[in-house]
């Protein structure tokens, strides 16, 4: 990810500074790498992630809805493509292996703070432009190739035994890291194309909105250490 330099995504991160490090260093985060996390709060997030997973899909779509050329268009049905036969894909095997019932995730009550970040990015997306909703999208699509990268090379990260060991080295991996290259590519090109240097505020806005939902989230599979 040292490729960012001085790109838009780049300048949002820098701006948004604390929150962007407390989404980074969150505990739970911390524990995956060390592998103290307990199982409750693993299965709980895999869960809730499956259902985030499927709202993040129908982003996407409106993404293709909000297109103005092929490109664009090509950019979203990739995404949508990537999130139904990749990661979720993925997703079921992690819930396969923690002995998840597949048939009774649909019937999960979707958590709060499941339901606050993905109808957040719905909204800047019915609302704005694919400015607003790339904004909107990019602190997860490239939180996680930061974390899966920063995990996956910090000397703290126990590789022996380690539960979340997969988990980690999926985010790591070159094929997510290009994804996640990708979409900031994207945010840059619309950044250009749609006047992002004088929205600046407003974007900075939208993408701090979303680091603090993306925590947040981290923060729901957090609590279910108390359970």
């Amino acid at each position: 990810m040292d490729s960012r330099r001085n790109n838009f995504f780049t300048r949002l991160r820098s701006d948004s500074g604390a929150n962007w490090k407390k989404f980074l260093q969150h505990p739970f985060v911390v524990a995956l790498g060390d592998a103290s996390l307990p199982e409750q709060c693993f299965r709980y997030y895999l869960v809730q992630d499956f259902i985030f997973l499927f709202q993040f899909s129908r982003a996407y779509a409106l993404a293709a809805y909000k297109s103005e050329n092929i490109v664009q268009l090509r950019q979203a049905i990739n995404s949508v493509k990537n999130i139904v036969d990749v990661e979720m894909n993925i997703h079921i095997e992690y819930c396969t292996e923690w002995g998840i019932d597949l048939d009774a995730v649909p019937l999960e009550v979707e958590d709060l703070a499941t339901t606050a970040y993905t109808r957040f990015v719905l909204d800047c997306g019915h609302k704005g432009d694919l400015l607003d909703l790339a904004t909107a999208l990019i602190p997860c699509v490239a939180g996680y190739a930061e974390i899966g990268s920063s995990l996956e090379n910090h000397p703290s990260t126990v590789r022996k035994d380690n539960p979340y060991l997969s988990w980690i080295e999926m985010y790591a991996s070159a094929e997510y890291q290009k994804v996640a290259r990708e979409a900031i590519a994207q945010l840059d090109e619309l950044a250009v194309q749609r006047g992002g240097d004088a929205r600046f505020k407003r974007l900075v806005e939208i993408f701090d909105q979303a680091t603090k939902l993306e925590t947040e989230f981290w923060q729901m599979g957090w609590d279910q250490r108390n359970y």
